[in-house]
């Protein structure tokens, strides 16, 4: 199976910036959409946004939109969540995630509904706090 790894997060204060990355290892498969999700204390898990492997067309929460950016490598071995203008309310952990074609399920949101994923991350914590 595919493991995903996380890195990038930290603390920051309200209004800066960090930039997440995924790197994905072990065996290949083709993702139809990769992305990130996010957990915060107390809080259910909430997707935050994803990208179509195949034509790159971009998929984000109302919450973070405007304020983050998601990209990707053309093979959709690694992809990035470049978060600026933070909040305090975006403290939370943050999941790269990665959805195959076996996936079945989707996000209630339907802003983000082909987002919902079958491969994770073990999490970044992103902390915004002055």
């Amino acid at each position: 199976q595919v493991q995903l790894v996380e890195s990038g997060g930290g603390l920051v204060q309200p209004g800066g910036s960090l930039r997440l990355s995924c790197a994905a290892s072990g065996s290949t498969l083709d993702y139809y959409y990769i992305g990130w999700s996010r957990q915060a204390p107390g809080k259910e898990r909430e997707g935050v946004s994803c990208i179509s492997v195949s034509d790159g067309d971009t998929y984000y929460a109302d919450s973070v939109k405007g304020r983050f950016t998601i990209s990707r490598d053309n093979a959709g071995n690694t992809w990035n969540l470049q978060m600026n203008s933070l909040k305090v309310e975006d403290t939370a952990v943050y999941y790269c995630t990665a959805r195959s074609p076996q996936a079945t399920t989707y996000y209630t949101d339907l802003n983000l509904s082909f987002c919902e994923y079958d491969i994770w991350g073990q999490g970044t914590q992103v902390t915004v706090s002055s």
